[in-house]
């Protein structure tokens, strides 16, 4: 009788399952790359692109794929976003709040991903975010829906207070995660 190859100690860990359609929900690089995969679509090739909260430069080293020719630079508050320019994931690096850089009408595209959730004041962040962007440019925001003080609804208050035009609709109730695309009029 052939004999079994050994199993191993423990099997691997299930992915979670999305509560609407079942599917194994993304995490990690994947869910970057996806991401920057839908980016693709809304936005044409920009020259600049600023992500706000970049740690070690994951979403600019995974979005480089689609975006080739966009020149990425990060700000975050800890020292690896200067690993992150060594590692040429980003091109400048900021150490620092945004709300301290002093950036003006420089980026296409500001992404700030789960960022605002941690920062100490959110409205200040953002309004720092939509100076940094060129008129006609593309605001990401995403934030966890569960522990965030800044609600979906004061995201969409704000933007659209401020003139801006939404290209995503309302969260559904189930999403973990909130995730608004808006362009500065």
């Amino acid at each position: 009788m052939p004999s079994l190859p050994p199993t191993p100690l423990q099997p691997p860990a299930p992915r979670a399952q999305c509560p609407w359609c079942g599917s194994a929900l993304l995490t990690g690089r994947h869910r970057l790359r996806a991401l920057a995969r839908r980016l693709a679509r809304l936005v044409a090739e920009p020259e600049s692109w600023l992500d706000v909260g970049t740690g070690d430069g994951a979403f600019p080293d995974a979005a480089r794929e689609f975006f080739p020719y966009t020149s990425f630079d990060g700000v975050g508050p800890a020292p690896r976003v200067l690993w992150a320019r060594a590692a040429e994931r980003v091109e400048e690096a900021y150490v620092g709040r945004l709300t301290d850089t002093g950036l003006t009408g420089r980026y296409d595209v500001v992404t700030l991903l789960h960022h605002l959730e941690h920062s100490a004041d959110p409205r200040r962040e953002l309004t720092a975010a939509l100076t940094a962007l060129r008129p006609g440019g593309h605001l990401v925001v995403e934030l966890h829906t569960r522990n965030s003080p800044f609600r979906p609804a004061d995201v969409h208050t704000e933007l659209t207070d401020r003139g801006c035009t939404l290209l995503t609709k309302r969260p559904r109730a189930w999403s973990p995660t909130y995730r608004v695309i808006a362009r500065k009029n």
